[in-house]
């Protein structure tokens, strides 16, 4: 638990320090992007909270050689990092040149299948082949592969669609780490050291993300999804990975029929908790 706090708090201070020096890059006009609320904000500044897993993970690797010894949590680190560089470098892509006029899974496959890849396909793609990539790591068996990269990825597109609000998706994924810990065995826990890096990192953003100084978009989004969806499959067994599977999925499918911030908007507890810190919409 010591490590995990200390890759959360790591991350957190490098993050915002990281973000006050580097300001000034995101004032170019090409990551200007108008958000929920008709601001304009610089979009794709989530991919700084990436680059802090990078360096957290360094700071844990040059503190375990200088003591000798391979940490527990090695593994886990070093797919968070490769997990979210992957899931990175697609978001920024979309940020950067997406056309959205394809929405969801079923826009992205339609324009596959006419021979054209949007920036949303290349992300589909991508994420999918980092997933396998990841999963293989981890997996024993075929079956196994196809249900871990199938949560890491669906963890990347649902974080995906809860970015909808200033600070809304880091709200949802401090929840959801928050239960991951919990309901994680001690002795399983290292497994998370790696992904407390990025929610710390995310966190650290938080309040320029409230006060519209930035938009994570989907260089941020998209990583923090799949690396939480990397924590459920470094800590937990198959059959709970179907049940999260399961859950994703729905979700998903959800997300492609209804407005999640209409149903927020509906529902009084998660309204006010949605609204807390930030501007009205």
């Amino acid at each position: 638990m010591t490590r995990i706090l200390a890759a959360l708090f790591l991350g957190l201070g490098v993050a915002g320090a990281t973000w006050l020096a580097a300001r000034g890059l995101f004032a170019s006009p090409i990551f200007a992007r108008r958000n929920v609320r008709g601001v304009e904000v610089p979009v794709g500044a989530g991919i700084l909270a990436v680059l802090t897993v990078v360096a957290v993970q360094a700071c844990f690797g040059v503190a375990d050689v200088a003591r000798d010894v391979v940490g527990d949590d090695s593994r886990g680190r070093i797919l968070a990092v490769a997990t979210g560089l992957g899931f990175g470098l697609v978001g920024i892509v979309d940020d950067l040149v997406g056309d959205h006029g394809d929405k969801g899974f079923g826009g992205h496959l339609r324009a596959l299948g006419s021979g054209r890849l949007t920036t949303g396909g290349l992300k589909l793609l991508g994420g999918g082949l980092m997933s396998l990539g990841v999963g293989a790591y981890v997996a024993d068996d075929v079956g196994e592969l196809l249900v871990a990269a199938s949560v890491i990825a669906l963890g990347a597109n649902t974080a995906n669609l809860f970015d909808r609000a200033p600070g809304r998706v880091t709200k949802v994924a401090l929840v959801a780490f928050a239960v991951l810990v919990v309901v994680t065995p001690g002795a399983e826990r290292f497994g998370l050291v790696g992904v407390a890096a990025l929610v710390g990192a995310v966190a650290g953003l938080f309040v320029f993300d409230l006060s519209e100084q930035l938009m994570l978009g989907d260089a941020g989004a998209n990583p923090l999804g799949a690396v939480l969806g990397l924590g459920v499959v470094l800590t937990t067994g198959t059959v709970t990975q179907l049940v999260v599977l399961g859950v994703l999925v729905a979700v998903n499918v959800a997300g492609d029929r209804v407005s999640f911030s209409a149903l927020i908007d509906r529902t009084g507890p998660l309204r006010t908790l949605d609204q807390l810190g930030r501007r009205p919409l």
